[in-house]
């Protein structure tokens, strides 16, 4: 087996004793069981940005919030050092939404440290303690496809209220030990008051759990828990045991566009007047549209 050099850099500083072997291999890290204090954990070795298939979005990074401003500045100029800011970032979200939705009750695996390109974290484990299956390596009854599949939206929700979209949330991310499933893999996450794409990804994150769900429950198909827990979250009616219906009706009240503008123009006639400025002059394609209309 061949060790990465991640590893090798960790095993020299005595943060793990012993790699016993390679675990999965995924679009974003390869995971390896290793040793470390005397325990079995997890290393999470992250891939390099080019040969990622995220390569750390734009949708993805916006919303998030770095170190400081000169953090920014360096990503922002992509030289070499800001390129190594934004892999540090990248793998800096991931151990950030790990230790936020465990302090709310979400269930992910414990991150212990981040080191060199490196997550250590808890290794979760079937009843004989082997590795736990991946979701999409499982066939599922139909009572237990509903289950996992209203256990995992409950966990979605609660993802939502410390406002957090996984972002890439499939059968693929998803473990599943003694006790149910376990969310991994999220280092993509986005912030869902911080990001415009949030209530996209969101319903992708959701329509990707009736896919897979729906093999083994067809009415599953149908459902729209993204967009209702989305409205919820909007509204301000989101609560972690919030308990949903899986339907929602899009509104059939059409936008008054030109109320709005209206409403606009008077409150900037009123802000002119206030301030003594005279009326703002007639704009020229204004003046074009009242000719034609005549």
């Amino acid at each position: 087996m061949k060790i990465p050099i991640g590893l090798e850099q960790l095993l020299h500083d005595g943060l793990i004793d012993e790699v016993i072997s390679p675990l999965m291999s995924g679009k974003e890290a390869a995971v390896y069981v290793v040793r470390s204090g005397g325990e079995i954990c997890c290393a999470k070795v992250y891939k390099e940005a080019n040969h990622r298939s995220f390569r750390t979005h734009a949708r993805y990074r916006e919303g998030r919030k770095g170190r400081d401003s000169r953090q920014a500045r360096a990503i922002a100029k992509r030289t070499r050092h800001g390129r190594q800011e934004q892999e540090e970032a990248w793998h800096n979200a991931e151990v950030d939404a790990l230790y936020r939705l465990a302090a709310a009750g979400v269930r992910v695996p414990q991150p212990y440290a981040c080191v060199g390109g490196v997550l250590l974290m808890e290794m979760i484990t079937d009843v004989q303690g082997n590795p736990a299956p991946r979701l999409s390596d499982l066939e599922l009854p139909y009572a237990q496809a509903r289950d996992y599949h209203r256990t995992l939206i409950a966990e979605v929700v609660r993802m939502l209220c410390a406002g957090i979209v996984h972002g890439d949330l499939s059968e693929y991310n998803v473990l599943v030990d003694s006790q149910g499933p376990v969310i991994i893999d999220l280092p993509q996450a986005i912030d869902a008051a911080g990001n415009n794409h949030a209530a996209t990804i969101l319903e992708r994150d959701v329509a990707n759990l009736a896919g897979y769900f729906g093999h083994f429950a067809p009415e599953l198909l149908t459902t729209r828990y993204g967009k209702e827990m989305w409205h919820l979250y909007e509204s301000g009616e989101l609560h972690p045991e919030t308990q949903l219906t899986g339907r929602f009706k899009d509104s059939e009240t059409r936008a008054d566009v030109a109320g709005v503008m209206d409403q606009i123009d008077a409150a900037r006639e009123e802000a002119d007047r206030r301030q003594g400025r005279a009326p703002e002059a007639e704009k020229p394609w204004e003046r074009i549209g009242t000719l034609y209309a005549a």
